[in-house]
């Protein structure tokens, strides 16, 4: 159930009054987010791809086709994990954007014009495609 605007912004002024008060004990509770866990998540598919080149080098040496598709698989997902969360993390000291703050708000506005600059692009094509 997502957060009104009051009680967004009554939880706003309070982390602006951790930050305040206690810099050091508010930094430290950040570290245990998002951030954190996208790390961990790009560092685990490093070690996946590393060991998807082994697998594909294991396969290559023993002539085993099979394994060097498998290996080759793991190292292919293990690149897309790794990227799209490098892509999803937070940069240090900015805060994720959460459903209804004005950053989220800015974002699905952005996304919402794109989208209605590409539906209209494909109403033009047609409509030249009928005439």
């Amino acid at each position: 159930m997502p957060l009104s605007e009051h009680e967004q912004r009554m939880l706003e002024q309070m982390e602006r009054a951790l930050y305040a008060e206690d810099p050091k004990f508010a930094t430290a509770l950040e570290g245990s987010g998002l951030r954190t866990y996208t790390r961990r998540r790009v560092y685990q598919a490093v070690a996946g791809f590393l060991v998807g080149i082994a697998l594909l080098m294991a396969g290559m040496v023993a002539v085993q086709i099979w394994l060097s598709v498998v290996g080759f698989l793991v190292m292919l997902g293990c690149a897309v994990l790794a990227v799209t969360g490098w892509r999803k993390a937070p940069k240090p000291g900015e805060q994720p954007a959460t459903p209804g703050t004005p950053a989220a708000r800015r974002q699905a506005r952005q996304r919402r014009s794109m989208m209605d600059r590409i539906e209209q692009r494909w109403q033009r094509r047609r409509d030249e495609q009928g005439q």
